[in-house]
Formats: C-alpha cells, sequence, structure tokens
C-alpha cells in the first residue's frame, strides 16, 4: 500500500481547549505523494480551509460521535459524501502548501471524536506504532565478550 513514512513531528495535545500544541502528527513525505485513508469510512468534508486543501473521514464502526481523521495539505481526488476503504487514495500533498508547516513536506494527520484532539498513531497496530520489538545487532569491529 506504501511506505511507512517518518513522523516528522509528534501529537503534542494542547493543555486547554485553545491553547498551544499539535493537534496531530506530522508524516514526512515529498510534494505530489499520494495520500491514502488510514480507514474505512466516508468523507465529512474535501475542501479548503484557510487555503489550504483538506480530506476528513469519518471512521465507519467507531462508535457514535465517529472518530475522523483528517490530512492537510491535500489536493482531494473524493468527495463529501463518498464511501472510503482502507488505503484508498483520498488524493496528492500539496505542493506549495507543504512547506510552510514543516519546512520541507509533511502531511499533517489528525483524529478527532467530536472536537476532542486524539493522537492518531494509536489507529496504528503496535508492532507498526512502535516500530516493533528492539532488536540486537552485532557492532562491526567490536569483539565478542567471552564466556
Amino acid at each position: 500500500m506504501g511506505v511507512r513514512p517518518p513522523v516528522l513531528r509528534g501529537w503534542d495535545p494542547p493543555a486547554t481547549t485553545y491553547g498551544r500544541g499539535h493537534r496531530g502528527v506530522d508524516l514526512g513525505a515529498p510534494p505530489e505523494a499520494v495520500v491514502r485513508a488510514v480507514a474505512a469510512g466516508r468523507v465529512s468534508f474535501a475542501g479548503r480551509v484557510a487555503g489550504r486543501g483538506v480530506v476528513s473521514v469519518e471512521l465507519a464502526g467507531t462508535g457514535t460521535p465517529a472518530l475522523r481523521t483528517t490530512y492537510e495539505p491535500v489536493r482531494a481526488s473524493v468527495r463529501e459524501g463518498e464511501a472510503v476503504t482502507a488505503g484508498q487514495v483520498v488524493g496528492t500533498l500539496e505542493t506549495a502548501a507543504t512547506r510552510s508547516h514543516c519546512g520541507s513536506g509533511c502531511l499533517h494527520w489528525g483524529l478527532l471524536r467530536e472536537r476532542t484532539y486524539l493522537n492518531p498513531l494509536l489507529l496504528l497496530p503496535p508492532w507498526l506504532r512502535d516500530g516493533g520489538p528492539p532488536r540486537l545487532l552485532p557492532v562491526l569491529g567490536v569483539p565478542m565478550p567471552k564466556d
């Protein structure tokens, strides 16, 4: 379905509703990169907000009110009301807008339940979110210990 993008900036919830913080995660991606839905659902918004393209998907089977993911800055290839499947392309990363938020290019990925922001990385399985179990590898040039 694609590659695992690096997390350039993690989720940093604000102390108050309107306080400073980072209400999502920034995933490293080049301009024009394909953006895919993280899970199945229905597009609840596809348009521009403050000059940036935004796609929002209400996730199926996540309770009432449903969880909603947001992707920006994205040039949408889906329309409001359209059903999407996990991994389906919802748009492409906008070129000019990617520099203003991250400097080099990124996708801002958010997760909400109503107006409460949540960590979107929690949608990923632990093995993908945490990078998997630790592995000890030999270090070149360092002799192995003797019994």
